[in-house]
């Protein structure tokens, strides 16, 4: 598709960047703690897990990002890729770097330790899912025909 070609109303690769939809997310889930946080369901020190949840997280993210890098192709979504990357944590999920921005959420939302921010994360995959991957795919199966078509029937698209 070219530039001005529309899928269900909206313009290929238009719209935030997953990084912004983590960054709402985050905020999100801070303003359902605060102002709607239901019921605390993480002890106080154990909320501390968190941290180490959102390290993970940016871990997850750190690494294809390298994969990424090494094959000198794009991190950016929508940008027409040079190379199909599918070594590293890529055998295991076609979105690692999703999969780390859900954890991401997930820590945030057990370093706040009340029930309401549990949502988010299921919200950004919604998202993601509906706004991001869809686009992405019909990119990268325009470009590498068959060979990213045997990879999206061999390997799930989150975990």
């Amino acid at each position: 598709m070219q530039e001005g070609d529309t899928t269900k109303g909206q313009k290929e690769g238009r719209g935030p960047l997953p990084p912004v939809y983590l960054l709402l997310c985050i905020g999100l889930a801070v303003l359902l703690h605060y102002f709607a946080p239901i019921t605390t369901i993480i002890p106080d020190p154990l909320g501390w897990i968190g941290v180490a949840v959102i390290v993970i997280g940016v871990l997850v993210i750190a690494f294809p990002a390298v994969s990424f890098s090494a094959a000198d192709t794009t991190i950016i979504p929508f940008r027409e890729s040079s190379s199909l990357v599918i070594s590293g944590l890529f055998r295991y999920t076609r979105n690692p770097m999703y999969v780390g921005m859900v954890i991401i959420i997930i820590g945030t939302d057990i370093l706040l330790r009340s029930l309401s921010p549990f949502v988010v994360p299921v919200l950004f995959v919604i998202i993601i899912n509906r706004m991001i991957i869809p686009v992405e795919e019909r990119m990268l199966e325009r470009m590498f025909g068959d060979d990213y078509r045997d990879y999206k029937n061999t390997v799930r698209r989150w975990i």
